[in-house]
């Protein structure tokens, strides 16, 4: 049984998806040359700032346009949702196949049109799960840069390309360190993820309740309201491993953030211009920009951003970074949600002793 119809998912996400912005074949060429070159530079020194080491050899990002980066998403939604595939093919007997058919197409479509959306915006990203190599062996991840859409946002702003480039490059290869040189937290995610799709409620009549909730959401949302599509439709139990997936996730994004603005002063001498720059550039767009950045649940991250780097930061400030690391130790030694808002309680809870002030 296909839940989502996956071709077409492609189809309607390339068709939808805006163009890239103007550039000469030669100016293409020579962004994503400096985007493989700086993406080297930038793991050696992120490697270096956080302490992390890492057996996995360094590897040059991958370099995708808006489409090639749909493809790639669509890559990496069929293996995470393989589990719940599975569990539905097992049930596809309770099921009408015009129902099946018909609903794969949907979501297909529906898919489609949010990567359009999302493949305009996205910078770059660590794909932690892909499809099986050839010889059937599971790669361990991949770094994209979507180069149209950094190219656009360094025109956009007006800042330094190069600066901007290695910025961008040290977000993302913070990701590659962190689940690389943390051997245990790529599955810890990977399990999270599965527990969460598994808890959901399959049987018709809670399904149509999610797609009611859905509805008021977004009519909520247009109207002015915070809510999202995510809290929407998950299920109760979903609610508590969601609440686990959140704060690990609040936790990675915000190193990334802090890495690149730590390490920045060092070799982008413009980092405090392209982050306050960029920071106007988040919370900017026209309103239904917002409205639907709003539904996706992408505001949500981008206070994740805010509150996780805040968090590493007060952590590395108060006991160093050889304590802060302590952090990877384990699944237990992760923040709480209430300690990411409380890095005292964490250092208290994991270094053992209480933090000074700062």
């Amino acid at each position: 049984m296909q839940v989502i119809d996956w071709d077409l998912a492609v189809t309607t996400g390339t068709r939808l998806v805006r163009p890239g912005p103007q550039v000469s074949r030669e100016e293409a060429r020579q962004a994503v040359t400096e985007l493989r070159t700086l993406s080297r530079e930038a793991e050696g020194h992120v490697r270096q700032f956080t302490k992390i080491h890492t057996e996995t050899a360094p590897q040059p990002a991958t370099i995708v346009d808006r489409p090639g980066w749909i493809k790639a998403n669509v890559q990496g939604f069929r293996v995470v949702l393989e589990p719940l595939t599975q569990r539905m093919s097992a049930n596809a007997s309770q099921t009408p196949a015009i129902v099946s058919a018909v609903g794969s197409r949907i979501t297909g479509v529906e898919v489609g049109a949010v990567l359009a959306f999302l493949a305009s915006r996205v910078l770059g990203q660590y794909e932690l799960f892909l499809p099986p190599d050839p010889t059937g062996q599971e790669p361990v991840g991949r770094l994209t840069l979507v180069a149209p859409n950094i190219v656009h946002a360094e025109r956009e702003m007006g800042v330094n390309p190069h600066d901007f480039r290695l910025w961008v490059c040290l977000h993302e290869e913070t990701h590659r360190v962190q689940f690389t040189g943390v051997t245990w937290l790529r599955e810890y995610v990977r399990s999270q993820m599965t527990e969460f799709l598994l808890a959901s409620d399959l049987d018709l009549p809670t399904i149509l309740e999610r797609l009611r909730n859905a509805a008021d959401t977004v009519a909520d949302v247009v109207r002015g309201g915070e809510g999202n599509l995510i809290d929407a439709i998950q299920s109760p139990a979903q609610k508590e491993i969601l609440d686990r997936l959140t704060a690990v996730m609040t936790l990675v994004e915000g190193h990334g953030d802090y890495v690149m603005d730590a390490v920045g002063p060092s070799v982008v001498p413009s980092v405090a211009e392209i982050r306050s720059k960029f920071a106007q550039r988040r919370e900017g767009g026209s309103r239904l920009d917002r409205t639907v950045r709003r539904l996706l649940g992408i505001e949500l991250k981008m206070k994740q951003y805010a509150e996780g780097s805040a968090f590493v930061r007060t952590v590395v400030d108060r006991v160093g970074m050889d304590d802060f690391n302590k952090i990877w130790t384990s699944p237990e030694t992760l923040p709480t949600t209430p300690e990411l808002a409380d890095p005292n309680a964490w250092i208290s809870r994991v270094i053992g002793t209480p933090a000074l002030p700062a």
